[in-house]
Parts: C-alpha cells; sequence; structure tokens
C-alpha cells in the first residue's frame, strides 16, 4: 500500500539530497557485502539507478539474490535507507540520459563503454531520520533533556523520523 503523497514526497526530497550510497548485496546464504556507489538517479517513485561494470563481483550477487539495501548518510544529521529488488539494465539510451562526467573514472571509455551496464534498484521501503535545519534543534533539545532526566529523547514522527512503503 502506497504511502500519502506528502511522506513520499518528503522520502523523494530527502534521497535527492545524497549523491553517494552503500550498496548492500548478498554474496551468499550467510552474508552480505556493502559497496559505495555514485547515485546516478533518483525517480519521483524513489527508484534508484547507478551504473555498474559488468565485471563487478556485485554483479553475480545481484543474480543469487536481488534483493537490496542501500544506506545514505549526510554529516550527522541526515540518514535514509532504501530496500528494494536490482535490476541490471542494458540500456544505452538510458545511459546517456543519466550520464555525467565525473562517471569518467570507473568508465574511461565514457557512455559507449562495453563493460558499463545500468543497475535499478526498485524500491519497496524506506526509512529516515532526519535532523538536518530545525529538526537539528529539537532533536538537541530533546537529547539534553533526555540525558538530564534520564530518559530517551522524543522524536517527532512523520518530521524527523519515518518509514514509507513504496
Amino acid at each position: 500500500m502506497a504511502q500519502p503523497t506528502d511522506e513520499l514526497q518528503k522520502f523523494y526530497e530527502l534521497l535527492n539530497r545524497f549523491d553517494t550510497g552503500i550498496l548492500v548485496t548478498h554474496i551468499g546464504p550467510n552474508g552480505l557485502h556493502g559497496r559505495p556507489m555514485a547515485v546516478a538517479q533518483v525517480e519521483p517513485n524513489c527508484d534508484v539507478w547507478f551504473l555498474t561494470g559488468l565485471d563487478t563481483p556485485k554483479i553475480e550477487e545481484i543474480r543469487f539474490n536481488d534483493d537490496v539495501l542501500i544506506t545514505f548518510q549526510n554529516k550527522r544529521d541526515e540518514f535514509v535507507t532504501l530496500s528494494g529488488r536490482a535490476e541490471l539494465v542494458r540500456d544505452s539510451g538510458q545511459v546517456a540520459e543519466i550520464w555525467r562526467e565525473p562517471f569518467k573514472v570507473w568508465f574511461p571509455k565514457g557512455q559507449a563503454d562495453p563493460n558499463i551496464a545500468l543497475l535499478h534498484v526498485h524500491a519497496r521501503q524506506g526509512e529516515y531520520w532526519d535532523n538536518a535545519g530545525i529538526n537539528r534543534i529539537s532533536y538537541l533539545f530533546e537529547s539534553v533533556k533526555a540525558y538530564a532526566s534520564g530518559e530517551k529523547p522524543n522524536i517527532r514522527e512523520g518530521s524527523q523520523h519515518g518509514k514509507v512503503n513504496i
């Protein structure tokens, strides 16, 4: 069941603040592997696109199990997790659409690199912790109050923390 538009919109806006995420894949029945990935595109439905090489271990890991988790963090005040299903896509038109010059570091031959592929993460669920701006002031106040009282801080659901089914 989709969340109300304002919750999905907030999650989408938070996702767009990140240029790198840690993509976590399964390496077998009992293991996980995470690596940083440059975000190529975030869709309004919160699907995320990455560029990847066909010769990387993540390709086999995703073939083994396409359930993935992406974690994002900005400094100390914004955190997002996104779980979904990863799909490998070979589409030169889509590569051209989302290509940025810094990607040439990983793909020296540019958009036409034969090793290039797209990794499309179809979003299912997300969670965020947003302590930026006014939320930071609120969080600091609640933290000091909690420390003084010996109780946990009161975090405002929907503003500072939330879960989104996508």
